[in-house]
């Protein structure tokens, strides 16, 4: 798989909502051991702990969804398939200035699925990120 820095590493990528990104990113890195790995301007930050990963996504007390991000290796044959089968298309697959292509889709339970192919390796300050690392 293609090396983006933009992107947290590991397959499975949990983005979790929280009301105050800055606080709940702190509370992790004290309570669980994460560390910071990028900050998105006051909307999301990236946290690593060993070789996986998580972002904090900022949130309102009424959107208390989680959603996953899960990178694969060809996003337009994984969305062709789920397209091909009913899957409810939220974003159809995107470049993004970060060096990804990406679409998103929700499953039969309501919960919403990013896919996310690495076709640069981005330097997060181009886009306005924070690289900790």
């Amino acid at each position: 798989m293609s090396v983006n820095r933009s992107m947290p590493p590991g397959v499975f990528i949990p983005e979790l909502p929280y009301t105050d990104i800055i606080e709940a990113a702190s509370w992790l890195c004290h309570a669980f051991g994460f560390k910071k790995r990028l900050q998105i301007g006051t909307h999301r930050i990236q946290l690593t702990l060993g070789d996986g990963s998580m972002v904090a996504i900022q949130s309102t007390d009424s959107d208390r969804s989680c959603s996953i991000m899960v990178h694969v290796e060809d996003v337009d044959g994984h969305y062709e398939k789920a397209l091909s089968v009913g899957a409810r298309i939220i974003n159809p697959p995107t470049n993004y200035p970060f060096g990804e292509r990406q679409y998103t889709v929700e499953d039969i339970g309501g919960h919403r699925w990013t896919f996310s192919q690495t076709i640069a390796d981005v330097d997060p300050s181009t886009w306005g990120g924070k690289l900790y690392e």
